[in-house]
């Protein structure tokens, strides 16, 4: 007989669970003191939100409110709650012991009732019986002994609009992730006409000194924060800087064959021109500047046959996000520092290496802080 319970399957989760994700000495590494924030949803925030906190930097995160989908979706319809599903994975990321019963318990999924997290359940049940998303927000990162603190990016009731590269318009957040190709915009509607940011969020982005953006679903867990009205304003209000952790591979369909310029081109439309400092990309060899123009074709033809031969790899459902010496150039032009590393875990092609992204992260902190001090 099955199982009744079955722990959150996602591979975040079980990337939360490494023990690579220890506290690390790095005081040796930082000037100072680092408060940081995390924006985007429950698929990629908790791998920056791990990440933040193994090298010592006080850490919140600001999360999207678009998801419709599984236990969420049904908890909304039913119940019309505010979304749970991303805030438990990022409030469980902060927990102190990932591996305390408690912790895994909140991420168990019910196969005797709908498949619901039980996270989600007792979020959806401590909003009612406190009246306060807020507040159950707290009540859980006091059980689970967070790190940080969580906040909605909103407290309204929004639904995500997608329009296609290929001129379709979709509605719902878990419809627009799953498209057939990729999407060329996204926009917000509140149930009652207006969307209004949640104050404690932007006063997170204001005192930040490093912003990061992802990883994770691009149209459907980092730009919903974006268009929050205020959310760009305070990034913009921030003495902080703005890192984008552009993702590995595309395993849904919204970016579906967008390179990494691509991916920067779309955060710049929606709200982060001019805002955007660093871009942290994956490449597995050094991507080197062309030597004469009859090389040019060759340079790109050969990073292509390269992503091919990993979208092979990785099977028909994922298809890495292609980076190139041009990619790189084009990032450049429009003004952020691009930093490429070789990211990727071995084992788990579509996951970023803890130590790799720590070190990146690292290596961007110390740009960060030397830029500061001249």
């Amino acid at each position: 007989m099955k199982s009744p319970f079955n722990i959150d399957p996602s591979a975040t989760s079980a990337f939360n669970l490494r023990g690579d994700f220890e506290a690390v000495d790095v005081s040796d590494k930082l000037a100072g003191p680092v408060k940081a924030v995390v924006i985007g949803g429950g698929t990629g925030a908790p791998v920056s939100i791990r990440t933040l906190l193994s090298i010592g930097a006080e850490t919140s995160a600001v999360v999207a409110m678009a998801d419709d989908g599984g236990s969420t979706g049904i908890l909304r319809e039913k119940a019309d709650v505010t979304p749970p599903g991303d805030i438990r994975k990022c409030i469980t990321a902060f927990a102190d012991d990932p591996l305390d019963p408690l912790v895994r318990a909140f991420k168990y999924r019910l196969r005797i009732a709908d498949d619901h997290a039980l996270g989600n359940l007792i979020l959806a049940a401590l909003e009612d019986a406190c009246g306060s998303f807020p507040d159950a927000i707290s009540i859980c990162e006091a059980m689970v002994g967070a790190q940080g603190h969580v906040y909605p990016s909103t407290l309204d009731h929004v639904t995500l609009s997608a329009l296609t590269r290929d001129g379709r318009r979709l509605d719902g957040q878990a419809v627009a992730c799953h498209s057939r190709t990729a999407l060329e915009r996204v926009s917000l509607r509140g149930q009652e006409g207006q969307v209004r940011p949640y104050a404690p969020a932007l006063r997170a982005i204001e005192e930040a000194d490093l912003i990061v953006l992802g990883p994770g679903s691009l149209f459907t867990s980092i730009i919903p924060n974006l268009l929050v009205p205020g959310i760009a304003d305070a990034i913009r209000r921030s003495k902080g800087s703005t890192l984008f952790v552009c993702s590995l591979a595309d395993v849904q369909g919204e970016t579906w064959g967008l390179t990494a310029a691509e991916h920067v081109s779309s955060l710049l439309e929606h709200g982060m021109e001019g805002l955007l400092d660093y871009v942290l990309v994956h490449t597995a060899q050094p991507l080197d500047r062309p030597k004469t123009q009859d090389t040019v074709g060759v340079c790109a033809h050969d990073a292509l046959g390269q992503a091919d031969e990993a979208s092979a790899a990785l099977g028909d459902a994922v298809r890495p996000v292609r980076v190139t010496y041009h990619d790189i150039q084009a990032i450049r032009s429009v003004g952020p520092v691009v930093v490429a590393r070789d990211l990727a875990d071995p084992e788990h092609p579509t996951w970023h290496a803890p130590a790799a992204l720590r070190g990146a992260f690292l290596q961007v902190l110390g740009l960060v802080q030397s830029r500061r001090a001249l």
